[in-house]
């Protein structure tokens, strides 16, 4: 399965290259209750053609209504869907939800092939962009990211921030790592699997990229980057430990090994004794790792593993759940 942000890229710039000109949406901020969060797209061609969602349906049958009406012939403007409360019951936005979206109106010009080009580099590449566009003139603009939100509008500016999707590393196969990818290619992420046990790699579906290396082989070439959780599950020191050896010195934003406390401090004492870990870069990693959901099965443990990293990726506290 292919990350919705990237579908959306590619297709706005396959379109673009056959001449068309595309509506690019992006959800600037919601209100309430809704369904897809800021930073969500979606492409559309004139004759309603569309990659990507909004809403997850009924705000994009609201747009796609207003394309056919031409009720977006400006390079860039902002919409605001769910004003009313009839407008939300129609919509079916739950609780007073409202969306902020911004759409632009982009031609096939050649900056605008270039624009495209770059934003499917970044999605496929290390680092974090912004894209600046200017409500007034409709110009656009990219800078490197320096943390902030996912999309904000500024007076006539907007500021969206598109960077590479998130990759679950699962270093190791196992019956746990299994079912992490399958909820990981269901939340839309890059699942790479490295394990050099080829009667492991039979576990895996074909939607999970699977590299015959050692996890830590893998993550020494540039295999996270700062969106990347690395995972290992397996029990087995000699695959696990060298993975968290090497993970740690990466911008990865999660680390995590499965095992009771016991093991985990154990595994702790190893890193710092053998490994030459030091407190903060052992710190880093979530041992044991997940929610403390009183996991037992497999699917049990996986979902307390992808929770866990969905909390971190959002940048929930523990104490706010």
């Amino acid at each position: 399965m292919q990350p919705l942000d990237l579908q959306v890229i590619e297709q706005a710039l396959a379109w673009a290259g056959d001449g068309h000109p595309v509506w690019l949406c992006t959800v600037l901020s919601t209100y309430g209750s809704a369904p897809r969060s800021p930073g969500a797209m979606l492409v559309a061609r004139a004759d309603g053609a569309h990659v990507g969602s909004l809403s997850g349906g009924c705000v994009e049958e609201e747009f796609l209504e207003g394309l056919a009406r031409n009720d977006f012939p400006a390079p860039a403007q902002v919409v605001r869907y769910g004003q009313s409360e009839d407008e939300r019951q129609r919509l079916q936005l739950p609780c007073g939800g409202s969306l902020l979206v911004l759409v632009e109106r982009r031609p096939a010009t050649p900056d605008w092939i270039e624009h495209l080009t770059t934003l499917r580099y970044t999605l496929l590449g290390q680092h974090r962009r912004v894209r600046h566009i200017d409500l007034t003139r409709g110009t656009l603009d990219l800078s490197p990211d320096q943390g902030g939100e996912a999309a904000r509008l500024l007076g006539e500016r907007v500021e969206i921030r598109i960077g590479p999707v998130l990759r679950l590393l699962l270093a190791g196969v196992s019956p746990v790592a299994r079912v992490c990818a399958g909820f990981a290619v269901e939340l839309g992420c890059e699942v790479i699997a490295c394990d050099p046990r080829e009667d492991k790699q039979g576990l895996l579906t074909d939607d999970i990229t699977v590299r015959p290396v050692m996890p830590s082989e893998f993550i020494a070439a540039g295999g996270c980057h700062e969106t990347t959780a690395v995972v290992a599950l397996t029990h087995d020191p000699r695959i696990d430990d060298l993975a968290l050896m090497e993970a740690v010195r990466t911008p990865a934003f999660y680390i995590g090994a499965m095992g009771s406390q016991r093991t985990s401090e154990r595994r702790a004492e190893r890193l710092r004794r053998i490994g030459g870990l030091t407190r903060e870069q052992i710190e880093r990693i979530h041992m044991p790792i997940g929610l403390n959901l009183g996991s037992k099965t497999p699917a049990e443990i996986a979902l307390a593993v992808m929770a866990d990293i969905l909390r971190v990726y959002r940048g929930k506290r523990r104490d706010a759940l």
